[in-house]
């Protein structure tokens, strides 16, 4: 599954890349952003594989945006104006959009950009954060680094610039964000439930509506299930992977 986000300011074209993207069975959309400073805080947040970027916004032109991420996703942009075609493919994009955009460029755009994404996603799983023969991560806190074992781990808890781990001894606090601790944890044994959580999935007791169970200092304690991280977390439960 393909991670998206849309970023434009014009509600007409968001309805129209929305639908779009409902319709490919491929893609998942994370969010949809009104300007580059709401889509800088999802990109911090939030694991996203592509980016319809709009290039003309207030504040920041989507041009603009994109030279200030060091690691940015893949990026098609959607735009009215041809002028800034050139500049567009300089800076890497997989593809350029003029609006009023059809669906079967879409289409064409969204395929091309499969196939760079997949191959990366696959790298990932089988080099970067899938499975590894480390149990274990440093994380800095309390100006040190501290020894976080992943089988300790309960949950990892968001906020704002800081992540909390919990820990059956306690927590830790590093200043980080919680895309980068996850892009640091096996796949296989950590989940994203929502925008502020992620569960270690064998702590995982049981399933209750929009909520998860685990047992942390002895007592229940649910954590709340993203709407955009529900199906995924289903089929985990549906396969048997608990």
């Amino acid at each position: 599954m393909i991670r998206v986000i849309i970023v434009d300011d014009e509600p007409l074209a968001q309805e129209i890349i929305e639908t779009y993207v409902q319709q490919m069975p491929n893609l998942e959309l994370v969010a949809i952003c009104n300007n580059a400073l709401e889509a800088n805080e999802i990109l911090k947040t939030e694991s996203i594989d592509l980016m319809f970027l709009d290039i003309q916004m207030p504040q920041l032109s989507g041009i603009e945006f994109l030279k200030t991420l060091s690691h940015p996703p893949k990026v098609i942009f959607t735009t009215a104006h041809a002028d800034y075609a050139i500049q567009g493919f300089e800076l890497d994009a997989v593809d350029y959009l003029l609006k009023p955009i059809s669906f079967e460029r879409f289409f064409k755009a969204v395929n091309k950009a499969s196939s760079l994404v997949a191959p990366r996603k696959q790298s990932e799983t089988e080099n970067g954060n899938g499975d590894s023969n480390d149990a274990f991560i440093f994380v800095k806190a309390d100006k040190k680094l501290v020894k976080i074992n992943f089988e300790d781990i309960l949950y990892i808890e968001g906020l704002k610039d800081y992540v909390i781990i919990r820990q059956e001894t306690g927590r830790v606090i590093t200043l980080q964000t919680m895309k980068s601790l996850e892009d640091k944890l096996p796949i296989t044994k950590f989940k994203r439930i929502h925008r502020s959580y992620i569960v270690n999935i064998k702590r995982i007791t049981a399933i209750l509506g929009n909520m998860v169970e685990l047992i942390e200092s002895g007592k229940v304690k649910q954590l709340p299930i993203g709407k955009n991280y529900r199906d995924e977390l289903m089929d985990i439960i549906t396969d048997n992977k608990l």
